[in-house]
């Protein structure tokens, strides 16, 4: 696969619109002393639904559109967050994924966003991508500035920020990270908004080749948020798991797009079947004992574009959407 486009600088007038509008999209505007920016859209601010639908075009390198719209797909909560892209493996697992993981001391966030695609290591006097996929996607990324997309309910250290400039290649000034708490509005749009991007992901997990994926779009209900982190995490993912729709358009044959659909859904994890927040506490809080196979969508439609053919599988579970949503 060759990718061209530079998800990076298709960002930077996305995020210059969250500086040029930060008062009437309610957030915050800070300035650190190495000249990194720091746009908060939740921790000392309101935020809202707006902001949080610029920051998921963002977190998709400039290369998906995101809409919030009213529709009546569930039962209850008719608000929902659309996306599609017409690159969805660059867009969603080359720039949308929360990927990189950041630490310093006490302090732990996933970063997500084009910074990711400038990320660089040295290896035997070789640049080499800080994540694996990248190799995989054949793809790297070269800007003069980049953007970070940073969930947590607290700024990051100074350590954290200068981490991110060095292995993106720039100065810090050069830096804009976004902090989307999973508590806040914003927050909560932005992962909701990950629906084809863990599409994306679990096919990726399945073996799917990347290269006969030609587009996608997908939807999902956004979530009302909850001042608990766990909660609030927990209900961004439902929306995800018992509500979330994808269509993904392939090459190939009718076997391959049919053995993807039936595998894709959220439904055929192990895991399925009571709020992520239930699941997380008896995993005792550690992601890794959870299910890979869990973080999906609902229900997806798979079109195989050689022969016209659709192939349909999953459901929307309005019952566990409403009981993770505290209906």
């Amino acid at each position: 696969m060759q990718y061209t486009a530079s998800v990076n600088k298709l960002t930077q007038p996305l995020v210059q619109q969250l500086i040029d509008h930060a008062d009437s999209l309610r957030l915050g505007i800070e300035k650190l002393k190495n000249g990194c920016t720091i746009i908060d859209a939740g921790i000392n601010v309101p935020g809202g639904l707006e902001a949080g639908r610029i920051i998921t075009e963002i977190c998709m390198g400039g290369l998906g559109t995101v809409s919030i719209s009213q529709s009546a797909y569930t039962d209850h909560w008719p608000l929902s967050i659309n996306v599609h892209s017409s690159n969805p493996v660059l867009a969603c697992l080359g720039s949308q994924y929360a990927g990189w993981s950041l630490a310093h001391e006490k302090y732990y966030a996933l970063g997500s966003g084009p910074a990711r695609a400038m990320a660089n290591k040295e290896k035997d006097g070789v640049k080499v991508p800080v994540e694996a996929l990248y190799q995989e996607l054949e793809y790297s990324d070269n800007a003069g500035s980049t953007v970070l997309v940073i969930e947590n309910d607290k700024m990051p250290p100074i350590e954290i920020v200068d981490k991110v400039a060095v292995a993106c290649g720039i100065t810090a000034d050069k830096l804009t990270l976004i902090m989307t708490p999973t508590s806040s509005i914003a927050g909560s749009v932005q992962v909701v908004g990950r629906v084809l991007e863990v599409a994306m992901h679990k096919t990726h997990e399945l073996h799917f080749p990347l290269e006969n994926i030609v587009d996608g779009c997908g939807s999902a209900p956004v979530c009302p948020p909850h001042p608990d982190f766990v909660q609030a995490m927990g209900r961004t993912n439902d929306a995800i798991l018992f509500a979330g729709q994808v269509h993904i358009f392939v090459t190939g044959s009718d076997e391959a797009a049919e053995k993807l659909a039936k595998e894709l859904p959220s439904s055929t994890s192990k895991d399925y079947g009571k709020p992520f927040a239930d699941i997380f506490k008896a995993c005792n809080y550690d992601f890794f004992k959870i299910d890979s196979m869990l973080f999906s969508p609902a229900s997806v439609i798979v079109t195989a574009m050689d022969s016209g053919n659709s192939f349909r599988a999953g459901k929307l579970d309005n019952a566990l959407l409403d009981q993770s949503f505290g209906f």
